[in-house]
């Protein structure tokens, strides 16, 4: 059964309620925190951009600092996301034309608003995914194999991310879906996705370089203002990472590791409820407790809150 995990509330009336599912990894590998279905298997969306770093950089794609990050992100489409997608395509010998995801705008509102009044379109490389493409064509290149294809589950760089996944998460992913950017998709329970993070945070090889980059570059792996790069900002040494649907995980240096889903698919709340749950497992959360305080507002200003709440709320 899911629980009721936050509710908004408006002048003190409790307009709306989110249900879903949580489930925190103590550093001793233990389930230290659970709340609802949380080995029902879920669609982990762009959570798992950094598991498809991991795989790109042992496929061969040579990345590093801001590229990595970008390549683990769901970037905001800002001028130096973009300059940074094309250094990566560049060194691999491409052009923008190569990425396959979909043409979008970016989420960055300024930049957004400069592009339209610039007479600008909707372009593949402002996609909040084209980092991750990048790097998948990145590492094709690096071993010689096609590039046209590279979304195609069967495509060599593809089963190296699906074998990543089950290696990271300790369970075969199921089942292999579309995601929204177009490349494949492969289903985790929420306990397996949270135990991904904590493959992430220690192990060493590739899943150390990329915890590192995202760290060191969290403007990449979101952008200015974005929820994910300010968790990491202000929570330094954690790493952070939300997908479309409402789900979200977070991983502390020491191995504390959280992931949730909200099933209504709103992601308003997830990074409140992500910090409940690092807090119930022991971590000291309170540098971003700005984060957990999201307003409900009432002609501009606040009238009420989002709150998480407690264990056993159904």
């Amino acid at each position: 059964m899911y629980e009721v995990l936050a509710e908004v509330v408006r002048n003190g009336f409790v307009e709306s309620r989110h249900y879903g599912s949580v489930v925190g990894i103590a550093p001793d590998g233990s389930v230290g925190y659970a709340r609802g279905e949380v080995d029902e298997t879920v669609l982990p969306r762009s959570t798992t951009k950094p598991f498809q770093a991991v795989a790109c950089l042992a496929a061969g794609a040579p990345l590093s600092g801001e590229r990595l990050a970008i390549a683990a992100g769901s970037h905001t489409g800002e001028d130096f996301h973009v300059k940074a997608v094309e250094a990566i395509l560049a060194d691999a010998g491409l052009g923008v034309d190569a990425l396959r995801c979909p043409p979008d705008w970016p989420e960055d509102a300024p930049t957004r608003t400069a592009l339209i009044r610039a007479g600008e379109s909707e372009s593949r490389v402002r996609m909040n995914c084209s980092g991750k493409h990048a790097a998948m064509l990145a590492a094709s290149a690096a071993n010689g194999r096609p590039t046209g294809n590279y979304l195609d589950p069967g495509h060599p760089v593809q089963r190296e991310v699906a074998r990543i996944m089950a290696e990271a998460a300790g369970e075969e992913p199921s089942p292999v879906a579309v995601d929204g950017c177009g490349a494949p998709l492969f289903g985790l329970t929420l306990t397996g996705l949270a135990r991904a993070m904590v493959t992430l945070v220690r192990a060493d090889g590739p899943y150390r370089a990329v915890a590192d980059a995202m760290r060191a570059h969290p403007e990449y792996v979101g952008g200015t203002g974005h929820a994910n790069t300010e968790f990491m900002r202000l929570l330094p040494g954690c790493v952070a990472k939300g997908g479309a649907e409402g789900v979200l995980v977070a991983a502390t240096a020491e191995g504390a590791a959280v992931a949730v889903k909200v099933i209504d698919g709103s992601p308003r709340a997830t990074t409140a409820i992500a910090l409940r749950a690092l807090a119930a497992l022991g971590a000291d959360t309170a540098g971003a407790a700005p984060l957990g305080a999201v307003p409900v507002l009432g002609g501009g200003r606040p009238v009420g809150e989002i709150r998480t709440t407690p264990e056993g709320h159904l």
